[in-house]
């Protein structure tokens, strides 16, 4: 399969989901199919386990539960929307995968980010995008975009900044193991994100 299937990683706060829409439209003018969609949910399974895993009373929810819950939503996400797209020539634009379980509960819960990954790569039978976008940002900065935006508070955003900081952490140990995670400075305009965005692109995927 050849596949142009792009992730999007980053703390909260970090403009992804802004980024995934610019980017959608430009592919859209350039006359491409594009399938953008998000984890954990894209697809009714996967959407219930997302309102689990969110749901800001479960505060006391085991680490490992978190990880396979998400690994679980993944799973079906993957086999019942994404494979299908891919298969279909279309470009797919997602909005988190793999790396953000190997960094959430496998850095900053402290699972391991080796034991988290393979638990994913059984999850996902080893399928990983063909470039993945890691948007850096302060942690506190991403939380006053949150707040100044009035977005809905989820679970994850309610942890302590020590929380936030160890995913920023997490992220960039990933970004220096993995030639496929471009790390972008998320601190700057959503058009000179794009455009930083669209070269990479037109140059690892044409």
């Amino acid at each position: 399969m050849n596949k142009k299937w792009i992730s999007f990683e980053g703390g909260e706060g970090s403009g992804k989901t802004t980024l995934i829409k610019a980017l959608e439209k430009r592919f859209k003018e350039a006359g491409q199919s594009v399938l953008t969609t998000r984890e954990p949910g894209g697809v009714p399974v996967a959407e219930k386990i997302r309102h689990i895993l969110l749901d800001k009373t479960k505060d006391h929810m085991d680490p490992m539960t978190e990880a396979i819950l998400f690994a679980a939503s993944r799973r079906q996400h993957l086999v019942e929307k994404v494979l299908p797209a891919l298969e279909e020539g279309k470009i797919v634009l997602m909005d988190r995968y793999v790396d953000s379980s190997v960094v959430y509960q496998g850095y900053a819960r402290g699972l391991g980010m080796e034991r988290i990954a393979k638990l994913n790569e059984y999850a996902t039978s080893g399928m990983m995008p063909s470039l993945t976008f890691y948007l850096d940002l302060d942690p506190e900065v991403g939380m006053k975009r949150i707040q100044t935006n009035k977005r809905d508070q989820n679970r994850l955003d309610l942890e302590s900044m020590d929380f936030h900081h160890k995913i920023r952490q997490g992220y960039q140990l990933l970004c220096e193991r993995e030639e496929r995670i471009h790390c972008i400075d998320a601190d700057q305009s959503v058009e000179a994100l794009l455009e930083e965005v669209w070269k990479v692109i037109q140059e690892k995927l044409g």
